[in-house]
């Protein structure tokens, strides 16, 4: 069965509200979610999502749907990962957290591509590599993927969930089944040694 989940991209001022993007993604084993986006206008990329962009601007649609396309495409976007971008007009600006090398160059090429785009402004974190964070990542990792309901997420192609850790503080992003699966990804999370914070993150699908 089909399934879909809708994000409501709200953009910065009135002036710009008639811009404003409807996202709606299609991915098997999950019902509509929420919110892929925050209350800035962010979208983000879950390279395993299938994302339709609907909206009143056709040209704006058409580089959110380009844009959203060439980050979800790039070969070495990982879960521990978080790519996010916003549209306004021909501008694109790019968002998230990466610790993969030169993933935030090769973003921005990527968009700068996008026919219609004038402008990336890239905002993109490269996070240090911190021995102890990356020691964090894989052992969240590990106990997430590894926990009863939790496990069909690691046999995903392009796992749902994303685990971004910065100087101990751990935060999850993606989209889960269920409230159920949001609390015990969660759970898993804080129980590894070392971190300072868990900030869960994670959308529930609508059904």
């Amino acid at each position: 069965m089909r399934k879909k989940f809708f994000v409501h991209a709200g953009l910065l001022s009135a002036l710009l509200l008639s811009l404003a993007l409807t996202v709606s993604a299609q991915t098997s084993g999950k019902n509509e979610a929420a919110n892929a986006a925050n209350d800035q206008g962010w979208l983000q990329v879950f390279p395993g999502m299938k994302q339709t962009i609907t909206g009143a601007d056709r040209q704006q649609v058409q580089i959110a749907r380009e844009t959203r396309h060439e980050l979800a495409m790039l070969p070495y976007y990982s879960i521990f990962d978080n790519l996010k971008y916003r549209v306004d007009g021909s501008t694109v600006t790019l968002g998230g957290q990466v610790i993969t090398l030169g993933l935030k160059r090769d973003a921005e090429t990527a968009v700068k591509g996008v026919e219609g785009v004038t402008k990336v402004v890239n905002q993109i974190e490269e996070l240090p590599p911190f021995s102890d964070d990356q020691r964090i990542r894989e052992a969240v990792a590990r106990r997430i993927f590894s926990f009863g309901s939790l496990s069909r997420y690691g046999w995903e192609a392009a796992p749902s969930i994303h685990i971004i850790v910065k100087s101990g503080h751990v935060t999850l992003e993606g989209v889960v089944d269920n409230e159920s699966d949001k609390n015990a990804a969660g759970i898993q999370a804080n129980g590894v040694p070392g971190i300072f914070s868990v900030q869960n993150n994670l959308q529930v699908a609508k059904r």
